[in-house]
């Protein structure tokens, strides 16, 4: 059953903005336990913003948006190449730890 979905990836030049949406379908995860990772080629997924946490490479750049209790926003502007991967998101809470599937974002030079 799937939980959590996020949608809003693309293709778009270097320089742009995308908006990801992160929505949960069940009432036990909610946006306040959610956070945005991004996850390269053969790499393991790093954080990219959470509500106490975002990675220095997206700052003032990206900024998490709580749309309502179910539903959390990555807003990325001034998109660079290297920001290009697969966007999930994560709930964490007391006994919970569930992936989204992802979205893919790719920024072309």
């Amino acid at each position: 059953q799937v939980q959590l979905v996020e949608s809003g990836g693309g293709l778009v030049q270097a320089g742009g903005s995308l908006t990801l949406s992160c929505q949960s379908f069940t009432n036990v995860y909610t946006s306040n336990m959610m956070s945005w990772y991004r996850q390269t080629a053969g790499k393991q997924p790093e954080l990219v913003a959470s509500f106490s946490h975002i990675a220095d490479s997206v700052k003032g750049r990206f900024a998490i948006q709580k749309v309502n209790d179910k539903m959390l926003n990555l807003q990325m502007n001034n998109l660079k190449p290297e920001d290009t991967g697969v966007y999930l998101c994560r709930a964490v809470g007391a006994g919970y730890d569930y992936w989204g599937q992802g979205t893919q974002v790719t920024v072309s030079s």
